[in-house]
């Protein structure tokens, strides 16, 4: 996979950020560094070893889920909130 100028540009908008020229072109390049990297797993044969979900032995400790609130906490994470309605956060669209 080749990483160009409209993959930089479709990155840049879907993450909000506003990326140079200069940066464009050095970003390029080391994103497509990571993609080859990360196709060189590709070439590793898994074929004998068997699918894990954890490296802990005997599985993940569970605990019982507990429901609690704190109105003041949550209307201090919506104070700092940009856009919030009706205790929701409001962001922009991003799937076009």
């Amino acid at each position: 996979m080749t990483i160009d100028d409209k993959t930089i540009d479709k990155l840049a908008r879907l993450s909000s950020l506003e990326i140079s020229q200069q940066r464009k072109e050095s970003l390029k390049e080391e994103l497509g560094q990571i993609v080859t990297f990360v196709e060189n797993l590709n070439d590793i044969d898994v074929s004998g070893v068997e699918a894990t979900f954890t490296t802990l032995k005997g599985g993940q400790p569970l605990r019982t889920d507990e429901v609690t609130s704190k109105k003041e906490v949550s209307a201090h994470i919506m104070a700092n909130a940009p856009k919030t309605a009706d205790n929701h956060f409001i962001v922009p669209t991003i799937i076009e």
